[in-house]
C-alpha cells in the first residue's frame, strides 16, 4: 500500500518518531505554561495577567516567556498534531507530582541558618546595676534568700547598701521578738525563785560529791518538781541564741559572698569613714565597736542574764571572754559584715532598755525582778574560786559516770560469766590459826 501510495517503505516509522518527538514538546510546553501561570497567580505583586513573568521556573532556553506567548505557542503546537496525537499518545502525568518537581526545581538558593546573636550583657535592675542572677547570687537556699531581700529592698527602695543591711537586720529581729519575750519571762520567774533552786543545787552538789548518789537523785528530783510548778526551763534562756545563729551565719556568708564577688555597688555603699563595703575597716573602729557592743548585750541582754548560779559560774565567764576571742578575726572582716554585726548588737541594747521599762514589762506579762537579800543567796564566788569549783564539779561528774560504768560491766560480768567460788570466812586470812584457837578450848 505503501508502494501504491508513492511513499517510501520507512516513512511510516519516520512519520512514527516525529509524531512522538512533537508529543513530547506538547507535555513540556503544557508543563512549562501551567507552572508560569501558577506562579503568575501566586506572585501578588503582577498587577495584570499582560505583563511578562520574570521567573526562572517559565523561562525556556534563556528566553521570557509572556502569558500571550504561551498561550498562542501551546495553541498553535496542539491543533498542528492534533490529527496525527490520539489521547493513548499523551504520557499520563500527574499535575501536583509536576508542580512539586518544577517547584523544587525553582529554588535555586538555600540561604544558611541563622548566626545566633553575641552573648548580651548581664540583666540590669531598675537603678541600673547588674542583677543577682546574673551575677550568680540569690538562689532559694537560705544565704539566697537572705541576698534577695537586700537587693530588693536596695533596688525598690532606692536604699544605700548600708541601710539596707540595718533594715534587713531590723526585720529578722522583730520577726523573732517573740522569742525573746519568751525567754525574758523564763528570766524572770529564775531570778524571783533564784534563792530555792540555789538551795536545791547546793544540796544536790554537795550529795555528788560526798557519793551519795541516792540523796543527789533526790534533790535532783525536787529540783525538777520545783522548776515545773514555777513554770521554769533552762532551755528558754537559750532559745534566742539558737534561734539566731542560723540567721546570723547565712547574713554572714551572703554579705561576705557579696563583698567578695566584688558588687560593684558595695564599693560605695557605705557610710560615714567606711564607704566601702567591700573592704576592711581602714580606721579598725568597726571591730573595736563591734566588741564592746557584743560585750554589752551579753552583760545586760538576754544572752548573759542570770547566771549567777551557782553552776554557771564558768559559763559566764566564757562569754564574757568571746568578745576579746573574736575581736582579731573581725579585722580583716569585710565592713558589710561588721555594718550588720553592729546593727544586731546596737538593736539588742535597745531592745534590752525597752523591756527594762515597768510598763512595758507589764504589757507583755513580764514579772519584775524581785532584789533578794544577800543573807538568802550562797556567797558569791570570786573568778579563780568559781572557775576551780567548775572544774572540780565536772571531774567529779566524770569520776562518777565512770564508776557507774565499771559497775555495770562487773554486774554484766557476773551475770554471763563463770560462777565464782565463795566463803565463810576471809580467805585471805590465815586459817590455821583460828583452828588452833578452837582447839585450845
Amino acid at each position: 500500500m505503501a508502494a501504491a501510495l508513492g511513499r517510501p517503505p520507512g516513512a511510516r516509522c519516520l512519520r512514527r518518531c516525529v509524531t512522538f518527538t512533537n508529543t513530547s514538546r506538547i507535555c513540556e510546553s503544557i508543563t512549562t505554561y501551567r507552572t508560569a501561570y501558577s506562579i503568575f497567580f501566586v506572585n501578588a505583586a503582577s498587577p495584570s495577567l499582560d505583563e511578562e513573568i520574570i521567573d526562572p521556573a517559565a523561562a525556556v532556553g534563556g528566553h521570557t516567556l509572556s502569558h500571550s506567548d504561551l498561550e498562542a505557542s501551546t495553541d498553535h503546537i496542539v491543533s498542528n498534531t492534533s490529527d496525527t496525537v490520539g489521547p493513548h499518545m499523551v504520557p499520563d502525568v500527574g499535575a501536583e507530582s509536576i508542580l512539586a518537581s518544577q517547584a523544587v526545581e525553582s529554588i535555586a538558593y538555600i540561604p544558611p541558618p541563622p548566626v545566633p546573636p553575641e552573648a548580651v550583657g548581664p540583666a540590669l535592675n531598675a537603678l541600673g546595676e547588674p542583677t543577682f542572677a546574673s551575677l550568680g547570687l540569690g538562689g532559694w537556699g537560705p544565704v539566697g534568700i537572705i541576698q534577695q531581700c537586700l537587693e530588693q529592698l536596695h533596688v525598690t527602695a532606692d536604699l544605700p547598701w548600708w541601710g539596707a543591711i540595718a533594715i534587713t537586720t531590723v526585720i529578722i529581729l522583730t520577726l523573732i521578738f517573740p522569742l525573746v519575750l519568751m525567754s525574758q519571762r523564763n528570766a524572770a520567774k529564775m531570778n524571783n525563785n533564784m534563792p530555792q533552786l540555789q538551795f536545791l543545787q547546793m544540796k544536790m552538789t554537795e550529795a555528788r560529791n560526798s557519793g551519795d548518789q541516792l540523796n543527789a537523785a533526790r534533790y535532783g528530783q525536787e529540783m525538777m518538781l520545783f522548776m515545773k510548778e514555777k513554770e521554769i526551763s533552762p532551755l528558754r534562756n537559750v532559745i534566742v541564741p539558737l534561734a539566731q545563729a542560723p540567721i546570723f551565719i547565712s547574713m554572714f556568708v551572703g554579705l561576705r559572698g557579696m563583698a567578695n564577688l566584688p558588687l560593684e555597688s558595695f564599693k560605695d555603699g557605705g557610710i560615714f569613714w567606711f564607704t566601702d563595703l567591700t573592704v576592711c575597716d581602714p580606721l579598725y573602729l568597726l571591730p573595736i565597736i563591734t566588741s564592746i557592743t557584743m560585750l554589752a548585750t551579753i552583760e545586760l541582754g538576754t544572752d548573759g542574764a542570770k547566771l549567777n548560779a551557782q553552776n554557771m559560774h564558768l559559763m559566764k565567764y566564757v562569754l564574757r571572754g568571746i568578745p576579746i576571742l573574736v575581736f582579731p578575726f573581725t579585722l580583716s572582716f569585710p565592713a558589710a559584715v561588721l555594718c550588720y554585726w553592729v546593727s544586731t548588737n546596737l538593736f539588742s541594747l535597745i531592745q534590752v532598755g525597752f523591756l527594762k521599762i515597768p510598763s512595758i514589762r507589764k504589757y507583755f506579762k513580764i514579772d519584775q525582778l524581785v532584789t533578794h537579800k544577800k543573807e538568802s543567796l550562797p556567797p558569791k564566788k570570786g573568778m579563780i574560786e568559781g572557775f576551780k569549783e567548775s572544774w572540780r564539779n565536772m571531774k567529779i561528774s566524770n569520776e562518777i559516770a565512770d564508776r557507774q560504768k565499771y559497775d555495770e560491766m562487773r554486774f554484766s560480768k557476773a551475770g554471763m560469766g563463770p560462777l565464782v567460788r565463795t566463803y565463810k570466812h576471809d580467805p585471805t586470812k590465815r586459817v590455821i590459826n583460828v583452828q588452833a584457837k578452837v582447839k585450845s578450848k
